[in-house]
């Protein structure tokens, strides 16, 4: 199987540091898992299915594999779902056969990995197909946890969003506070455009901010809190001009409303900040 890749993410530094967290290196007898070594023989063997309890979408399967093969190089995993796919509850997704030490050793990181990105792929379809507007990209945001981001934007990836913002780097989102220091929407604007910013998104809670942010330079709208109404008339305000992304106060219940105002965007916090992890469990046996 290819070997996992995902810009700015490094898998073996993932996984090197999550096992050593969970084994206690550095501390004063840490660096082993006790219970495997005190219980399993040193040469037992397992075979081992990993299967969903609910329906979920897939997302990190080849993060999940890459644990169990960093403590067993000779494991033999087989993966039965696609990342990014929809399996009902029962779904084998993983087959999986080697030392059994290493097995348990890596079950918690390998588990713990696969269903928080497929709780996050599931919930961000779930808004995916709540929104029904193919019209209109749902993204992520930045509300991602220390560590986690690319992975976590990974998995909005494959339950159907596109990803906002990687970072502080990659556009500049003058917001209330960057506002509240510059003076006013524009003058904000205007520096980010003296400064050479090339993608500049402008936070706007009020119509009359519109035109202000548009005529110093702003390349997008982020139309924040604004109610169905408000957003039909920004959107006409704007004219086709910039993109237009709605964001605040959208779930599973207004997301389809705000998405039908014309905007071209609705981002969603909850999809990375609140997603639920998934249901998905691993079963060993003796071989």
């Amino acid at each position: 199987m290819a070997q996992f890749t995902l810009p700015g993410f490094d898998l073996d530094r993932f996984v090197r540091d999550t096992l050593a967290e969970d084994l206690g290196e550095g501390l004063d007898g840490g660096g082993r898992d006790v219970t495997s070594e005190s219980v399993i023989p040193a040469d037992a063997r397992f075979a081992g299915v990993m299967d969903t309890r609910d329906a979920i979408v897939v997302a990190g399967l080849p993060v999940a594999a890459a644990f169990f093969r960093a403590l067993d190089p000779r494991i033999e995993i087989e993966i039965l779902a696609e990342e990014g796919e929809s399996v009902p509850a029962g779904h084998d997704v993983m087959r999986l056969s080697g030392n059994a030490r290493a097995m348990l050793t890596a079950e918690r990181s390998a588990l713990n990995t696969v269903q928080h990105l497929s709780g996050i792929a599931t919930m961000t379809r779930a808004y995916v197909d709540a929104m029904a507007n193919p019209g209109c990209t749902l993204l992520d945001t930045r509300k991602t946890l220390p560590g986690l981001r690319m992975l976590e934007k990974y998995a909005t990836r494959q339950g159907g969003a596109a990803n906002h913002r990687l970072g502080l780097w990659d556009a500049a989102m003058i917001k209330d506070n960057h506002v509240l220091v510059a003076g006013s929407v524009g003058e904000a604007v205007r520096r980010a455009v003296a400064a050479g910013v090339r993608d500049i998104i402008c936070e706007v809670d009020r119509l009359d901010q519109i035109e202000p942010a548009l005529a110093a330079g702003a390349t997008r709208l982020l139309l924040d809190n604004m109610d169905p109404p408000t957003l039909r008339e920004a959107v006409a305000i704007v004219d086709g001009r910039v993109p237009t992304e709605a964001s605040g106060g959208i779930d599973l219940s207004t997301i389809a409303a705000k998405a039908a105002t014309g905007v071209d965007y609705v981002s969603v916090g909850r999809l990375t900040q609140s997603a639920p992890a998934a249901d998905i469990g691993l079963d060993f046996t003796p071989l």
